[in-house]
């Protein structure tokens, strides 16, 4: 079982799922080129519901209740996260203001934007024509793409203060857990999705580097919200680009 605590230990700090309490998080932060992994494990459980329920609800249902499954089955922290992403980038001012609108817990108009819009997106998609067993494989590819986009903004990026994802940046900062983290996604989301799961993940790559980006030009780097928010955002443009091209 002792193997198995590094896996354990990101699992549960990505989701609610009973996989043991969360270690320190500066062992999480050792182990989050394990992140892929997870992303198997959460696109697995909700994939397996959408395939088992898609031939008997709406596609548009079927994209409300995935949706749905993933915010409650990662703790809402993600989503959480690109609400307050939204608000801290569209805020009026400098740095300091920005970091302020970010850290705010009140949600703002920018936050509820983004939210509606992301999960529009996440219900459209699925009635788009993803049906059988695609479903499954894309969602997979998605959530694997999304927990990658994570450890490579902890890999290139640095921290905008001393907080949640400092511990991050700094242990990912080891090339060799960037080249496991790589060596582990791309042979998944090849076998998942072949050509399209590359594609997906190269827009997803843009993406992610676009939002740090953005990040360091407001807030002086990315943070715990940022790296939530990039899991949304790349999960979803993973899910539009597969959905389009495997069709």
């Amino acid at each position: 079982m002792a193997s198995l605590r590094p896996i354990q230990s990101v699992l549960a700090f990505l989701t609610i799922l009973p996989a043991g309490k969360v270690h320190d998080i500066h062992y999480v932060a050792k182990n989050m080129y394990l992140f892929p992994l997870a992303g198997v494990v959460i696109g697995g459980i909700v994939g397996g519901m959408a395939f088992g329920i898609s031939p008997f609800l709406h596609p548009l249902l079927v994209g409300l209740i995935v949706a749905g499954s993933l915010v409650i089955l990662t703790g809402v922290h993600h989503t959480d996260a690109l609400a307050d992403f939204a608000d801290g980038l569209m805020a009026k001012g400098d740095k300091e203001v920005k970091r302020k609108a970010m850290l705010d817990p009140a949600v703002g108009s920018a936050g509820v934007a983004a939210l509606v819009m992301y999960f529009a997106g996440m219900i459209i998609v699925f009635g788009s024509g993803l049906s059988g067993f695609q479903i499954l494989t894309s969602i997979i590819a998605a959530e694997v793409i999304a927990k990658y986009i994570m450890v490579l903004l902890t890999y290139k990026g640095t921290s905008a203060w001393e907080g949640f994802s400092s511990p991050f940046t700094a242990a990912m900062k080891d090339g060799r857990r960037m080249a496991a983290a790589t060596g582990i996604m791309i042979p998944i989301v090849w076998f998942a999705s072949g050509y399209a799961g590359m594609v997906a993940l190269g827009v997803s790559i843009a993406l992610g580097a676009l939002m740090r980006h953005a990040s360091k030009k407001s807030f002086g780097g990315i943070s715990g919200d940022v790296l939530g928010a990039s899991n949304e955002v790349t999960r979803l443009a993973s899910l539009i680009v597969l959905s389009s091209v495997m069709l």
